[in-house]
């Protein structure tokens, strides 16, 4: 069982053991979530160091923010622990060229919730990974899934690297629209997924239902949608009910239901998918943690075969508890993923398809 897993050893735990200075590359959430985890397994932090376009001679931390540069010239080795999330090429292309110098890991922290993606969690889910594995329906969607569990134990990018897809290829590949789909947008944030699908299907579909909670956010889809036909926006969040819900109002693509801590908070409607459409072709999640509760809200299309595309990266459980819970909901569904191009394991994704997928006609 497992027999994909080839890391052993927790990047937290190589952290602790190495005996060469550690450099947080990035500050904000990212380094304030790691700097938790160091506290937790004693790991000395030696500094921190940002872009040269962000080094303006502040501190963080009670330490004073580097270039890479300055580092370079005072330390002949060191280990760099990315902080951040890199998803456009120039500066996933700069990472990896920092990681050909030097030891860099990207350690894996959750975007909500708690708990580490360790090895002991791993044996610890042993049968629930073993099984989102033999489901998976082709050898990239089995390659992709052990190169990205044993990155999250690791911090190694180069798993990473391994299995990043183009992005084009996916309504090509896996998810394959055609001329009448009944789409829903959960999380449409400015209307570009709205956008993509309206480009691809060459604006011929049934009808679009986009979901936004944050105010900010909804005010730029209404905008980038306007003109369009047979859509519906709901300033809403998705959801297993139709009911009221705390939000964190934090704009971009951050903004999630809250499990509280000291952010803004307002009230926010939340719908079931199922309300809005009982007979979607085609449902896009990428709804910050609340992935599962909205997979319970819209079971209904699902089970009357759905298209779908569900982010899996948010919560630390999210790699199998999502797939797991699709197939519990419709066993018919050919279940893949894939990873694209980000670091960490961001933008790594479920796409399920029915049995029968045709091209567009």
């Amino acid at each position: 069982m497992l027999d994909f897993i080839k890391e052993k050893t927790d990047c937290w735990e190589f952290l602790r053991s190495t005996e060469l200075p550690i450099f947080i590359y990035g500050m904000g959430d990212g380094a304030e979530k790691i700097l938790r985890v160091f506290d937790m397994y004693n790991i000395p932090t030696a500094g921190f160091f940002a872009s040269d376009e962000f080094v303006r001679g502040h501190y963080f931390k009670g330490h004073l923010v580097h270039s890479l540069s300055q580092i370079e010239a005072l330390i002949d080795d060191f280990i760099i622990v990315l902080a951040f999330g890199a998803g456009y090429e120039s500066l996933y292309n700069r990472i990896n060229d920092m990681a050909k110098r030097h030891t860099l890991l990207a350690p894996d922290v959750p975007v909500v919730g708690d708990g580490l993606f360790t090895y002991s969690y791993c044996m610890e889910n042993a049968d629930k990974l073993q099984k989102v594995y033999d489901l998976l329906a082709d050898d990239i969607s089995k390659q992709t899934f052990a190169d990205v569990v044993n990155f999250r134990i690791s911090g190694k990018i180069e798993y990473l690297n391994a299995c990043t897809f183009p992005r084009e290829r996916i309504f090509t590949d896996i998810i394959r629209l055609g001329y009448d789909e009944e789409y829903i947008d959960m999380g449409a944030y400015n209307g570009d997924t709205v956008l993509e699908f309206a480009d691809i299907t060459g604006g011929k579909y049934r009808r679009i239902f986009a979901m936004e909670p944050d105010t900010r956010n909804f005010r730029k889809l209404t905008k980038s949608t306007d003109g369009m036909e047979r859509i519906d926006l709901f300033n809403a969040a998705a959801w297993s009910d139709d009911t009221v819900l705390t939000f964190s109002d934090r704009s971009g693509r951050n903004s999630k239901l809250t499990e509280g801590g000291g952010v803004k908070l307002k009230q926010v409607a939340a719908l079931r998918g199922d309300s809005l459409s009982e007979n979607a072709t085609f449902i896009k999640m990428d709804v910050e943690g609340a992935e599962r509760h909205a997979l319970e809200g819209c079971a209904q299309s699902l089970k009357n075969g759905s298209k779908l595309i569900c982010a899996l990266y948010h919560r630390t459980e999210d790699i199998f508890d999502l797939p797991l819970l699709v197939h519990e909901i419709n066993p018919d569904l050919k279940l893949y993923i894939r990873h694209l191009m980000y670091i960490p394991a961001w933008e790594t994704n479920l796409y399920c398809v029915p049995n029968t997928n045709n091209h567009l006609t």
